[in-house]
């Protein structure tokens, strides 16, 4: 049994010491200046619109709380509207808030309240789930651009506080929507 113990650690001293060892080629070093793609990879933006980026730096015109009530302030728009059953935040409603997180994360202790609200069509609680939909869906956005969740509360009012009476398309486009508050505002 000794024997066959020094036999194998001699072939394995002996398999180690005639093991060459190469080296490895440097890796490769993918260039990815703004513009660049990976190799193989193609820039596809989605159709019919480019690929944008946020810049969560910039700091465009008043930040301060003078800025929520200024009415040429973009932080004093603080509605965002829907289509009908739908809570999907438009487009067109980006710029605004991207603002709003901006001001959020520059003014951390700051909170908001997002309430979302709907027509009067469809039942009860059909609207309250509707409208904790939409509140969500404009949190969920401003968390994205840098607003922190113990910031931003989302609830539901449905469509107990319309924003315009009537029913008629008119009307309910005006209450079909979500609503950014802050302190003092609710």
């Amino acid at each position: 049994m000794k024997t066959l113990f020094t036999l194998f650690i001699a072939i394995t001293l002996a398999a180690c010491a005639t093991t060459e060892t190469t080296s490895q080629p440097p890796a490769a070093v993918e260039d990815r200046a703004p513009g660049t793609t990976a190799p193989g990879a193609t820039a596809r933006p989605a159709p019919g619109r480019p690929i944008t980026g946020v810049d969560l730096t910039a700091k465009p015109g008043a930040t301060g709380a003078a800025a929520l009530k200024d009415p040429n302030s973009i932080l004093s728009k603080r509605s965002v509207y829907y289509d009908f059953d739908k809570y999907d935040v438009k487009e067109e409603y980006r710029p605004m808030i991207e603002a709003h997180a901006r001001y959020l994360r520059e003014n951390g202790t700051t909170r908001m309240l997002v309430q979302g609200n709907t027509d009067e069509r469809g039942s009860r609680e059909y609207n309250v789930a509707l409208g904790q939909r939409r509140s969500e869906s404009v949190k969920r956005m401003l968390m994205l651009l840098g607003g922190r969740e113990d910031q931003i509360e989302a609830v539901s009012l449905g469509e107990e506080k319309p924003r315009a009476t009537g029913s008629n398309e008119e009307a309910w486009a005006q209450n079909r929507r979500s609503d950014m508050r802050y302190p003092g505002e609710y």
